[in-house]
């Protein structure tokens, strides 16, 4: 089972509010495998202890530390939110990244991704790609290195 796939990606999607686009992610984990139903009430419940908004127009929601037990493997869901959504952070998320990882995969993936999306040229490059193919190949080429 990958990470990242083509299932686990919306481009140019529409949401009301921040809960919205974590039922969103959250429900592409739970499609692909990767956490039971239940993990989408627990990423709320971490989004309303604290944000997950990171900062530069990208949100991680996850699940609280007591439900590790639930994820079954380590997953990521993206969607793209072209108008964005706020998470409560200066700017609105328009990448908003829903996570499910086994052990301590999360803080790999984390400064991964933050890394990538830490230079403005690769965040252009992720909110301007034109399939989930395209996106799926710039976070692989941007977490390898």
């Amino acid at each position: 089972m990958t990470i990242l796939s083509t299932e686990k990606v919306k481009l140019n999607v529409s949401v009301k509010d921040k809960y919205e686009a974590i039922r969103m992610v959250g429900q592409m984990l739970v499609d692909a495998g990767h956490a039971p139903q239940a993990y989408i009430d627990k990423m709320i419940e971490r989004e309303e202890a604290l944000s997950t908004y990171i900062g530069g127009g990208l949100a991680m929601p996850h699940g609280t530390n007591d439900s590790k037990a639930l994820i079954q493997s380590t997953g990521m869901a993206i969607i793209i939110v072209p108008a964005g959504v706020d998470f409560g952070g200066e700017e609105p998320a328009q990448l908003v990244i829903g996570l499910a990882a086994v052990g301590d995969d999360h803080l790999d993936i984390l400064t991964n991704v933050a890394v990538l999306v830490s230079e403005e040229e690769d965040m252009q490059r992720i909110l301007n790609a034109s399939s989930p193919q395209e996106l799926i190949s710039i976070f692989e080429s941007g977490m390898e290195s």
